[in-house]
């Protein structure tokens, strides 16, 4: 990892995506940060200082100046270590028009009904947010083949944009398999996007920051038991 004299700091929590997504990306940029693992039951005094309007994670410190939210933290990165490692976003203004509107797709039109999976209580809302969720694989299928170019990214040879923010939930779509006893990414269905997890999956960078599979099981399904608890005790 590349000391480039600046202080860097990321504030997380094991278990979200999101904060592995800036984890991937300084990883890939070779940037040498300090990760502090945060209670959100208990939030830190910088925590809130940091980030008091969302409370949430990650928040990433840079030189004292926080940024916060996920898809801005790449865009910070990409940009103020622009002469370090990769960048994410392409050069040509088209190309990264393109990367933009699929991360744009993979937030609004994928992970957020898959995320109301994990979050509500009766086996028929959960089918219908697995369904919508298996809905959005077709058109990602058809964007990763036109921004891969027949490449193994859709950052074509190297690891891009959109690359990041769904690389970083691996883990999770593979925990959600395990849970459901259903393939999210059917290799059948979307031979591109199967064949990509398992790619960005060996990544050196990646395997640095994913997080264990069977740790994430059993975070989620601490959340669906939890959940259905507190549905039973209103009834």
């Amino acid at each position: 990892m590349a000391d480039t004299g600046d202080e860097l700091k990321l504030l997380g929590m094991w278990a979200s995506p999101y904060v592995v997504r800036v984890q991937l990306a300084l990883r890939l940029k070779g940037v040498s940060y300090e990760y502090v693992e945060e209670d959100l039951a208990n939030k830190s005094e910088l925590f809130l200082r940091s980030n008091p309007v969302h409370k949430t994670v990650p928040i990433l410190i840079h030189n004292g100046k926080p940024v916060c939210e996920s898809q801005v933290i790449l865009q910070y990165i990409d940009e103020a270590f622009a002469g370090v490692g990769p960048p994410l976003l392409p050069a040509d203004p088209y190309e990264r028009a393109v990367a933009r509107f699929w991360a744009a797709y993979v937030e609004d039109k994928l992970l957020a009904p898959w995320g109301k999976v994990f979050r509500v209580t009766t086996d028929e809302e959960r089918a219908e947010w697995t369904r919508q969720t298996a809905a959005a694989l077709g058109p990602l299928e058809d964007g990763l083949r036109e921004c891969s170019k027949g490449k193994g990214f859709f950052g074509g040879d190297c690891v891009g944009y959109v690359d990041v923010l769904l690389g970083s939930m691996v883990p999770w779509v593979r925990a959600t398999e395990r849970l459901s006893g259903d393939k999210l990414v059917d290799a059948g269905k979307a031979p591109l996007l199967a064949a990509w997890m398992d790619r960005i999956s060996e990544l050196d960078a990646a395997k640095a920051v994913f997080q264990d599979v069977d740790r994430v099981v059993e975070y989620a399904g601490g959340i669906q038991t939890r959940l259905s608890a507190a549905a039973a005790s209103t009834q």
